[in-house]
């Protein structure tokens, strides 16, 4: 896959987002696509999902959004019936009944293109566990490299089943899609300590996915690697600063919006699996 390329489609194509998104980090995910060259719309009202959609170029729907799901719903069917790319993310899906049965009702009416999640929440909507933490990932799922393999295993199995790109992301990224499969390395611990790093990541990839309709896989392993990139240039920088987590929050999105394709095809760390 052609990283730069990819990325640098997204400043081209400038795809317009339709991110039913968590209230709590709707602005960072809004900016983070911008920063991307997407342009975003966060449109949650039932009454014009649909046709908001129809002018969109891609989909991002979040579980944090819980008073919007028919309007996710709607937009859904819509994204299908244009092909514009869904990116699905399950927030939170291990942490309670509710949730698990939203994931996994959408994934059911809806095709997707991508599902990305922490660990507890991609085990959850696999296997229907129950074992988040709010919106962490549960100690006993994090992946190692000595269930690695078996990791990649469960989101073959789930990315067969649903057809979609399966991102898993911690403090190792999987991304898996059918056979194709890439692990990638990268960011930094403060990105655990802002909250809104993932919902970024998934709006993300749905920018590059809006921008790339034809290469799913490739979409998401750069945009996970673009984050994992810039989280660490952010990191880097607020040590220089002696700054704190409100810092790194903005210099993440600063990051983004600097990257160029050379950069991130230069420092991305991406294994092909």
């Amino acid at each position: 896959m052609n990283l730069e390329a990819i990325w640098a489609r997204a400043a081209e194509a400038r795809p317009t987002v339709h991110a039913i998104t968590n209230p709590v980090t709707v602005n960072d995910c809004a900016n983070v696509i911008l920063a991307a060259g997407g342009a975003p719309i966060m449109a949650q009202d039932e009454r014009e999902a649909a046709e908001i959609q129809s002018r969109s170029d891609a989909l991002v729907l979040n579980l944090g959004a819980l008073h919007a799901q028919e309007a996710m719903l709607r937009a859904g069917r819509e994204a299908n019936a244009c092909g514009h790319p869904v990116v699905l993310d399950p927030v939170g899906a291990g942490a309670s009944f509710f949730r698990g049965e939203l994931g996994r009702r959408l994934l059911h009416d809806v095709r997707c293109t991508a599902v990305r999640g922490n660990a507890s929440e991609m085990r959850a909507l696999a296997l229907g566990s129950e074992t988040t933490r709010g919106v962490e990932a549960d100690a006993r799922d994090r992946v190692t490299e000595g269930n690695l393999e078996a990791a990649l295993a469960m989101l073959r199995a789930f990315s067969e089943k649903t057809g979609a790109v399966a991102v898993l992301t911690g403090e190792t990224d999987l991304v898996v899609h059918g056979a194709r499969a890439a692990t990638v390395y990268g960011g930094d611990p403060m990105m655990g300590r802002v909250t809104g790093a993932g919902c970024m990541l998934t709006s993300l990839i749905g920018t590059l996915a809006g921008a790339n309709p034809d290469d799913p896989f490739g979409a998401a392993v750069a945009a996970v690697a673009a984050m994992d990139v810039c989280g660490g240039l952010a990191g880097k920088r607020v040590r220089e600063m002696q700054e704190g987590t409100a810092s790194f929050r903005t210099r993440l999105i600063d990051a983004v919006s600097l990257l160029t394709p050379g950069q991130l095809a230069r420092e991305a760390r991406v294994t092909p699996r």
